[in-house]
């Protein structure tokens, strides 16, 4: 059933204020009745958890979580209503009954299924919901598992349909999940018709948008009036097949497709059925086709939009807040725009999640984010009973449907490294497969979404599930198997849908919320959020020192010892910049790689995370890499060994873009020694590839390959500027000799201007800088850790961190500098 926002015979009220919530021993208090000496009630947030209430109440801190799966909650309401009514409930985690009036109306086991049920109301009612505890329930000995997952426990969660969040030991708080984490509504139906559901299929054929939609209606009388549609400005009939079903096709001539915003609008639709007088709000949805390109070895794992082949990138998502799971768009919003302006045109939402709400797909849909949508399994070997499959069956198909109408869905995976699990505890092929992946996901997708490409299982494809060169990957070569930035190249990636996870330093504001006394970085608070897996000696920390080591060629320990700031600043660079590397790679044009996905968009709590933003939601220095490695129309640079350095030109957007490449070699970060100007022209949606000899007057060892004596020049810098207006489109850099990170007089420049509501930075210098970065108390720099050319004029903008900041007043650094610039309006 497509999603209904609304119809004028239906009233829909919220029963999210005045809640209260009180906790019980388990299995103490088995009905209403028998909490009338309970005294002890406080107030609860609904939609949301009771960790929630608790934190709000003072009882409860995710600085030190302490478990709640070990109680029994209890959430009372009362309200007023008459007559016959309808209540929903979108969410209850996990093991559920609801009361009404101290009789049980209805009783549910999973979290990620909605429940309703007919309800009388007397004028002055009372409603109740229990969540049993949890522990008992995962105690009961059931059937044996063919393999255990370490990161997971305990391992009976395989049979309950709740969130893997807080179980996670090695990187996710444990915190738990408990109570109406989903809104709770009352429904009155006001007259006929009444809607029982709708089916939207929106469809790309050629240049023209389809939709055919079918909607079945409880009632028992001959149809009423004509009933059409409205799609857009296009209003068409819709045909009755009998009393209670209406359906119908519309033909949108030279639509304007739903485009992933790196490649075009993402425009929508409004959708809305009239029957007689009465209006039914079915909301917006896009045309746009997506299919899968395996290449020319069947092997591979590209996104083809709209018959154009996209470049998927981005990073996994986790909740805004894994304490009260948010769904309102005002939750969303900001993570999701941070999203669109780093040029990520994809999320992913992992089988160890949870389902994120409509306003979720609604705002991917505006920003144009694809979608990668996991179902929530991961790692384990599941039931294949007749009920746990129906069970699944059903949560499958709530989901689908309610996204039915979504253009942002365009991937379905049965779920996380289930497949990776088994194969690498040396299970048979024949063990790799499960009837919940291979049977009832996909049954259900095909039903429901058959424009959506659906996938068993993240990772899959090869002969082992893991392999990077065939199907889809989790790739981590570089990144926790340390292997060098060339095997991003060596491994040949089709598509990661998850890659390059590292412990990402936050700002020093972000890092204060551990705590006064918790000093990097082995203070047992810094080291407990530091991501780890689960048994191995080594944690994600030990990774990032590693690419410090190798990149940039100090040693962690003594700059540790010696100068803990600049510890921190390397550390918050390096990441940014392997991820930065990698990307160029894969987006050349003879890449074999379609697609790539960071672990993850936002830390779970504060520390180290994997993140690229942290958990406050404010930018890392890898997001803002990622940022430039993202952008639609860009240049990178390559090292092609003795056949020297080659020039990766892509452009993305729907029309040719005219510019002028420069390459420049510089000596000591400033004296240029070989410049070079040439015009270009790369072609919508396309990509060039142009050794730089090819735009050279001349022999010029840029990759420093031949050794034909001291290498001349420390940096390459090549630019892209517009050839009409001249504006910096791209950058890149290639140092041939490592980055020369010694720290120099630079001659950086800065003044602070003020330009309507914005002040701006306006930044110099006589000589490359490194990674220059923005300190300021109550401002952030919009776009900060890039590389500045000597003589070279950029501009900042800064954005208010609050309200209350008034003046920008604070630091620039580069890590190549003598010392910070300071600075105030």
């Amino acid at each position: 059933m497509a999603r209904i926002l609304s119809t004028t015979t239906r009233h829909v009220s919220l029963l999210h204020q005045g809640w209260e919530l009180t906790a019980t021993p388990p299995g103490a208090v088995a009905r209403p009745a028998e909490l009338g000496g309970v005294q002890d009630w406080i107030p609860a947030p609904v939609p949301g958890t009771a960790a929630q209430a608790l934190r709000d109440a003072g009882r409860w801190t995710l600085d030190t979580p302490a478990p709640l799966h070990d109680q029994d909650f209890w959430y009372r309401l009362r309200f007023e209503g008459d007559g016959e009514r309808t209540l929903r409930f979108h969410g209850l985690a996990t093991l559920a009954e609801v009361w009404l009036n101290g009789e049980r109306l209805l009783s549910s086991d999973g979290m990620f299924t909605a429940c309703e049920a007919p309800a009388t109301l007397t004028g002055t009612d009372e409603l109740f919901l229990c969540f049993r505890a949890l522990h008992p329930a995962l105690q009961a000995k059931r059937g044996r598992a063919r393999w255990r997952p370490r990161m997971i426990e305990p391992g009976t969660l395989r049979f309950v349909r709740t969130t893997l969040l807080g179980h996670m030991t090695g990187w996710c708080p444990p915190v738990h999940a408990i109570g109406p984490w989903r809104p709770v509504e009352c429904i009155e139906h006001t007259g006929p018709p009444r809607v029982h559901n709708a089916d939207l299929r929106a469809t790309l054929d050629g240049r023209d948008g389809v939709l055919d939609i079918a909607l079945t209606l409880d009632q028992a009388d001959p149809p009423p009036e004509l009933a059409f549609v409205h799609v857009g400005s296009i209003r068409a009939p819709l045909v009755w097949d009998g009393i209670r079903r209406l359906h119908g096709t519309v033909r949108i001539a030279n639509v304007t497709p739903w485009w992933p915003h790196t490649h075009g609008e993402p425009a929508l639709y409004p959708v809305q059925v009239e029957i007689g007088p009465v209006r039914i709000d079915l909301g917006r949805t896009g045309f746009r086709s997506i299919a899968v390109d395996r290449g020319a070895d069947g092997n591979g794992f590209a996104l083809v939009v709209n018959s154009e082949r996209v470049f998927c990138r981005g990073a996994c998502w986790t909740p805004v807040d894994i304490v009260a799971l948010p769904g309102t768009r005002e939750a969303y919003r900001p993570g999701l725009e941070l999203m669109r302006k780093a040029g990520m045109n994809m999320v992913r939402v992992g089988g160890t999640m949870v389902y994120e709400s409509d306003d979720f797909f609604a705002l991917c849909d505006e920003l144009g984010l694809l979608v990668w949508q996991d179902f929530m399994f991961a790692n384990f070997d599941y039931p294949a009973d007749e009920a746990f499959l129906g069970a699944v069956r059903a949560e499958a198909a709530q989901f689908l449907d309610r996204t039915q109408a979504s253009p942002s869905l365009a991937v379905l995976c049965g779920g996380s490294e289930a497949k990776q699990q088994s194969a690498m505890l040396g299970l048979p092929p024949a063990a790799w497969s499960q009837p919940v992946f291979h049977t009832v996901l996909a049954e259900e997708s095909a039903r429901a979404r058959p424009d959506a490409v659906y996938v068993t299982n993240s990772p899959s494809g090869g002969p082992l599930p893991f392999l990077a060169n065939v199907g889809v990957t989790h790739y981590y070569g570089v990144s926790a198997y340390l292997r060098p930035l060339d095997d991003a190249r060596r491994a040949e990636v089709r598509f990661a849908s998850e890659c390059l996870a590292f412990a990402n330093v936050p700002e020093a504001q972000a890092l204060a919320a551990l705590g006064p006394n918790v000093v990097p970085v082995h203070h047992p608070k810094w080291k407990e959020r530091v991501p780890r897996d689960v048994g191995a000696p080594w944690d994600f920390e030990d990774v990032r020192e590693h690419y410090l080591r190798t990149l940039y060629n100090v040693d962690p320990l003594i700059q540790r010892y010696e100068d803990p700031d600049r510890y921190l600043r390397l550390s918050r660079a390096v990441t940014g910049d392997v991820m930065e590397a990698v990307f160029n790679e894969w987006r050349r044009g003879r890449s074999s790689c379609a697609g790539g996905l960071v672990w993850l968009f936002r830390d779970l709590w504060p520390g180290v995370g994997w993140g690229v933003v942290d958990s406050r939601g404010v930018p890392k220095a890898a997001w803002h890499a990622l940022r430039r490695a993202f952008r639609p129309v860009q240049v990178m640079l390559s090292d092609e060994g003795v056949n020297g350095l080659a020039v990766h030109l892509l452009n993305e957007t729907a029309h040719d873009v005219h510019a002028i490449l420069t390459l420049t070699a510089l000596r000591q970060g400033s004296v240029p020694v070989r410049r070079i100007e040439h015009p270009v022209t790369v072609p919508a949606r396309g990509a060039l590839e142009l050794p730089a000899a090819a735009v050279s007057a001349g022999f010029f060892d840029m990759t420093y390959a031949y050794r034909f004596g001291p290498c001349p020049h420390d940096v390459a810098v090549a630019t892209l500027t517009d050839a009409a207006g001249g504006a910096r489109l791209a950058d890149a850099f290639h140092f041939p000799q490592g980055r020369p990170l010694d720290r120099v007089d630079l001659g950086l420049t800065v003044f602070v201007e003020r330009s309507g509501d914005d002040w701006l930075l306006r930044l110099r210098s006589s000589r490359l800088a490194f990674s220059v970065h923005v300190e300021d108390e109550a401002f952030l720099a919009e776009e900060e850790w890039f590389h500045l050319p000597p003589g070279t004029d950029r501009t900042v903008r800064l954005v208010a961190r609050h309200d209350r900041a008034a003046r920008p007043n604070g630091e620039v650094h580069a890590l190549n500098g003598l010392s910070p610039i300071r600075f105030k309006a």
